[in-house]
């Protein structure tokens, strides 16, 4: 795991800019992997990044059949939730989906896992009591709002599982934000933020300065100076990640 402080300097950018730095060094297929490649929203845009280790359940609100079989389902999950050091976040599979038939989520359950050391969910189902869900600090990125829980009971956790197209390992570290998560493979963990540190310098030491140096300029000279940062960019990557052998 990471320390406090790395992940305290991954939170300071954005999900996007965590991504340009994790393709450096991956091996996974960095264009349909690891990331959602379904529409999510934000709920609490205003709070920014957030940053945390999976912790994963399964819910099915529309099926009344869990609150029968299932009596001690809250005690043992929360137990799951509380044995597992943070910060962490909670990935919510809905087995409903496409419907949302109810919500796991409102005031009681975001401060119940507020105290519990979660920093906020992901949920491919739905989010009710936004206010008090700010009020509590709780992010959450979901499909949508809900007015109902109907049977929003932990029916499974602790296990694999998928939402908005993207496969979760519990104690996967993830990095979410308005423009949607990024699950980090564990082998990838090592070397994220260098990786990230070094092509946020490289974007503002190449290809921003050359479009924002550009009033007073013709556009052939402008042209010219992007086709000679893209090239610095290029060289910079290549050189780190691939000549040195980093990837």
């Amino acid at each position: 795991m990471l320390s406090h402080s790395e992940l305290l300097e991954l939170k300071r950018w954005n999900t996007p800019t965590i991504y340009n730095g994790w393709e450096q060094i991956t091996n996974r297929d960095s264009g349909k992997e690891c990331f959602n490649l379904e529409e999510t929203k934000d709920f609490m845009a205003q709070m920014g990044p957030m940053i945390g280790y999976a912790v994963t359940v399964v819910i099915e609100p529309g099926n009344v059949i869990h609150t029968k079989n299932n009596a001690n389902a809250w005690s043992e999950y929360r137990k799951y939730i509380a044995s597992v050091s943070g910060p962490k976040i909670v990935v919510v599979q809905d087995l409903d989906k496409p419907l949302v038939l109810g919500s796991f989520w409102g005031e009681v359950n975001a401060n119940i896992h507020k105290a519990l050391g979660c920093v906020g969910t992901i949920t491919d189902g739905s989010i009710r009591d936004l206010d008090e869900m700010n009020n509590a600090g709780f992010k959450a990125l979901a499909r949508r709002l809900s007015v109902g829980h109907a049977y929003g009971i932990p029916i499974k956790w602790n296990c694999d599982i998928e939402v908005f197209g993207a496969k979760i390992k519990p104690g996967q570290l993830i990095h979410a934000d308005k423009h949607g998560f990024l699950a980090i493979p564990e082998e990838d963990e090592e070397r994220l933020l260098d990786a990230t540190r070094f092509m946020d310098t490289n974007e503002c030491r190449t290809l921003i300065p050359a479009a924002r140096n550009s009033p007073g300029k013709s556009m052939e000279e402008i042209l010219n100076d992007l086709d000679e940062a893209t090239a610095q960019f290029k060289q910079a990557a290549q050189k780190k990640y691939v000549d040195g052998g980093e990837r």
